[in-house]
């Protein structure tokens, strides 16, 4: 059984994610809970268990936080269940797409066009989202680089361990 402290900090997980990121309460709950659960992988009767949820509910969060590829799913041979675990490819610096950001900004330039007779004012509004969107696509790539060095720098002092990327339990 977990500890209050597991729950209460899985809850203020489930908060934040719903909060900031529009997820189901659920699926930021199941996130936080398998962020300091042990063992690190469960099964949905585990995790339902866990969180006092039904298994539909944790089935439903594995399947939305898999398609953002933020858990994965594993089975070992001869086990008639799945595992659900953190992806440790998640922790990667995917978010850092400025791919994104250069889609976002050509999106907003059609609206903008849409505007070409319209007063500074009301136009504004755009042409800031377009600066912003061209000024993240310019520099995630740059960010990326850097965090990368300095998570390499943090793994050979020892300060950020290695995390290991085998499948399984």
């Amino acid at each position: 059984m977990p500890a209050d402290a597991e729950i209460v900090f899985a809850d203020h997980v489930g908060r934040f994610y719903a909060r900031q990121y529009g997820f189901p309460p659920m699926a930021g709950r199941l996130l936080g809970y398998l962020f300091v659960c042990e063992p690190a992988a469960q099964t949905i009767d585990e995790l339902s268990d866990a969180l006092l949820a039904s298994r539909s509910a944790i089935t439903g969060a594995v399947k939305m936080l898999e398609s953002f590829h933020i858990v994965r799913r594993d089975r070992a041979a001869g086990e008639r269940v799945d595992r659900v675990t953190i992806d440790p490819e998640s922790r990667q610096p995917q978010n850092f797409d400025s791919a994104i950001h250069e889609e976002h900004a050509a999106l907003f330039r059609e609206g903008l066009a849409l505007l070409s007779d319209s007063s500074a004012e009301r136009r504004a509004p755009l042409e800031e989202t377009i600066a912003l969107a061209e000024f993240l696509g310019e520099r995630l790539p740059e960010l990326r680089d850097e965090w990368l060095v300095r998570r390499e720098n943090l793994r050979r002092t020892g300060a950020l361990p290695t995390p290991t990327t085998t499948k399984g339990t």
